[in-house]
């Protein structure tokens, strides 16, 4: 998931700080090695103490220790290797996941740590071997796996082949609102790779996928959070129909301008909404989309789904009373991980277009004041609830 990243040149994954402290008597220089509390400390102090060049320099949200505070303070500035491009982010959004891993105190071995999954911005550099994109590219990524690749910082890095060029028609803000929910769906639905983690069917933006499905009934449990509004344009694209989807009726209108065929009150006890989906459903339902994924939705989706179906989770499984006829996936969502590199970038290879034709539309968005800073207050808003609208900040505007 996301680890710490390189904080200084010569750290690694799970090894430990190296900063040291130099002092001079008689002329003879030494080096005494820090501690790893105070090398910490070291990382959100000023350029001056850590002796970086002003140019390597850039700014970042701190997670400073488990489940501690978060913190705007200095990081090194990311060098490209290979297949990777540096980007300068304009816009990075939110997501539930990021409140969660300080309040949780899981996924994250090594602190500080910087967190983040979606950015988008201008391609600054480009590192050996990349040949999909140069330097200017309007571009959004995936962040993820270590500090390089988070995405609350004003540079990160994207691995070229699950990187994509932003169309026109979309700006910076509505582009950074794609990456990880579009990647939870996607892998959610179409990584036959991964048989635990997707259904795994065929990818709908490749040759042959548009419509492969179509006259078979889905249900998708959230559709008004963002990754509920990829999943049932993924749906759509996929041929699916009915789409049912559960929401809040005010954005009934919003999500059928996606491809719901049917809004029903997320509100619903559990025998009317299942009641309500066998009046909708003249088929069988193989495939339930839990976006929520707590313990009351999933055993809602589980009673729903049909022998030899699928229920797709993002959560730990909460299921009770399972049976053998019928599968649950939990999908790791993210285009970066091993297990969805290869689908990730097919994807990623179709994205531009996707988006240009308004086939994948973003979500909408809400703009956070001040820079990085707006994330912090960001996080705490998104942790009361935020739905239908994805939170996002402009790391180039922090003070």
């Amino acid at each position: 998931m996301l680890d710490v990243w390189t904080a200084v040149s010569g750290l690694t994954k799970n090894s430990n700080l190296t900063f040291a402290a130099t002092s001079q008597a008689g002329g003879i220089s030494r080096q005494t090695p820090l501690p790893n509390d105070t090398a910490a400390k070291m990382i959100a102090s000023s350029p001056e103490q850590r002796k970086l060049p002003a140019m390597s320099q850039q700014k970042a949200v701190w997670l400073k220790s488990k489940q501690g505070s978060f913190e705007v303070g200095p990081a090194p500035i990311p060098k490209p290797g290979e297949s990777e491009v540096l980007i300068k982010v304009h816009s990075t959004a939110l997501n539930p996941v990021d409140w969660k891993i300080q309040a949780w105190g899981f996924l994250i071995d090594n602190y500080p740590a910087i967190l983040g999954g979606d950015a988008a911005g201008i391609v600054e550099e480009v590192g050996p071997g990349v040949v999909n994109l140069k330097k200017g590219d309007r571009v959004l990524t995936n962040g993820v796996k270590g500090n390089e690749h988070a995405t609350f910082q004003q540079y990160t890095l994207g691995y070229a082949d699950v990187t994509a060029k932003i169309p026109e028609n979309l700006s910076f803000d509505q582009a950074a609102t794609i990456p990880l929910g579009l990647a939870t769906a996607a892998t959610g639905f179409f990584n036959a790779d991964a048989p635990s983690s997707s259904v795994g069917l065929f990818p709908a933006w490749e040759d042959g996928g548009r419509g492969k499905y179509a006259g078979e009934p889905i249900v998708v449990i959230g559709g008004a959070s963002s990754v509920g509004q990829y999943v049932i344009q993924l749906a759509k694209l996929a041929g699916f129909g009915p789409i049912i989807t559960t929401a809040s009726l005010r954005n009934t209108e919003s999500l059928k301008g996606l491809g719901a065929t049917h809004v029903l009150d997320r509100n619903l006890s559990k025998d009317a909404l299942i009641a309500e989906v066998a009046k909708i459903a003249s088929a069988p339902v193989k495939v339930v989309w839990d976006t929520v994924s707590e313990a009351e939705t999933q055993n809602v989706g589980y009673a729903i789904v049909a022998s030899g179906g699928t229920l797709v989770i993002v959560l730990n499984d909460a299921v009770q009373n399972k049976t053998a006829d019928k599968r649950i996936v939990q999908t790791l969502g993210n285009t970066n991980i091993p297990q969805n590199r290869k689908v990730g970038a097919s994807l990623y290879s179709k994205l531009t277009a996707l988006l240009e034709g308004g086939t994948i539309k973003p979500n909408p968005v809400e703009v956070l004041p001040n820079g990085l800073e707006g994330i912090i207050a960001g996080l705490n808003k998104l942790k009361q609830g935020v739905s239908y609208v994805k939170l996002v900040a402009h790391p180039q505007d922090t003070a």
